[in-house]
């Protein structure tokens, strides 16, 4: 069993001070009770002081016009900006960002179609050039500060549970890669390009490894056949909708279980984990587990 508990850094106001999501459970059980804490345990994470320090520099730094070399010199910025764009941890790869940027400034350059990463289209479309200058609305910057929050916060789901920032991710990404009004084939290739929600689709739907050397546009087929069968819908775009978002991320956690022969544990499991302050928890971490299970019941 995967456990963590809701941890700070015992210095009030430590710039390190960080909260570490709670998950008690693997699988679907988990997901589940993610999901019914999740508002409470953003609100934790968001109240740390290293995460309110970071958007507060953000909030500063860009509320007036920036170079693209300043604004790519400062590690601490350029790290924040492409977290809200679930891009963190890529910060060293500052070549490739400002060809990433100077290529979207350029109207006939097909560079970033090509790429066929849609968080790097969102992040140099938002983050454009003008003469070299980078200008943010203050609505443009309080909405990515929030972005950086919430990313950071799958991140940091992540760190106990990859499978949870999977689900996240593909709960918070799917419709906004399938579009109605797009192509079947466009939002096929906008899904395959996102690792992360290809990766959670390709357990859900029980795709082997090795239909990854396949060509893309026979991928694009196999994808959406799956998806049709498997999910019970008539057109790629019902995969947006939210109970077939639910029942994807459920088949996930379900098809990974199997894989991996993992068992979740019942809710009594849970309760008197909670009630003995196992360890693994802490007793600060049951006392904020049951608080978070009385009051979402």
């Amino acid at each position: 069993m995967r456990a963590a508990a809701s941890r700070l850094n015992p210095t009030p106001g430590s710039p390190d001070m960080v909260y570490q999501p709670v998950i008690p459970l693997t699988g679907y059980g988990g997901w589940k009770f993610l999901e019914s804490t999740f508002d409470k345990q953003l609100e934790g994470y968001t109240d740390s002081a290293g995460v309110k320090n970071d958007r507060a520099y953000f909030e500063d730094k860009m509320s007036s016009p920036i170079s693209m070399e300043d604004f790519l010199s400062d590690k601490r910025l350029l790290r924040i900006a492409l977290t809200a764009f679930d891009l963190g941890g890529e910060e060293w790869k500052v070549g490739f960002i400002r060809h990433v940027m100077e290529e979207n400034a350029d109207p006939e350059s097909t560079f970033l179609k090509r790429l066929n990463n849609q968080s790097y289209t969102n992040f140099a479309t938002t983050f454009g050039l003008n003469d070299g200058m980078i200008s943010l609305s203050a609505d443009t910057i309080s909405t990515l500060a929030d972005d950086f929050e919430l990313a950071g916060f799958r991140s940091a789901v992540g760190e106990v549970d990859n499978n949870m920032k999977l689900s996240l991710n593909y709960q918070a990404k799917i419709g906004e890669l399938v579009r109605e009004g797009s192509s079947d084939s466009a939002n096929l290739y906008r899904i395959l390009g996102d690792v992360p929600v290809r990766t959670m689709l390709e357990t859900a739907l029980n795709l082997p490894t090795s239909w990854q050397e396949l060509d893309v546009d026979r991928q694009a087929e196999i994808l959406k056949e799956r998806m049709l069968s498997v999910f019970s819908i008539s057109r790629v775009t019902d995969i947006t909708n939210e109970d077939v978002v639910e029942k994807a991320i459920q088949r996930f956690h379900t098809m990974d279980s199997i894989l991996n022969g993992q068992e979740s544990l019942s809710s009594g499991s849970v309760a008197l984990t909670l009630l003995n302050n196992a360890a693994g928890f802490g007793s600060s971490a049951s006392q904020n587990l049951f608080l978070s299970i009385v009051s979402s019941g």
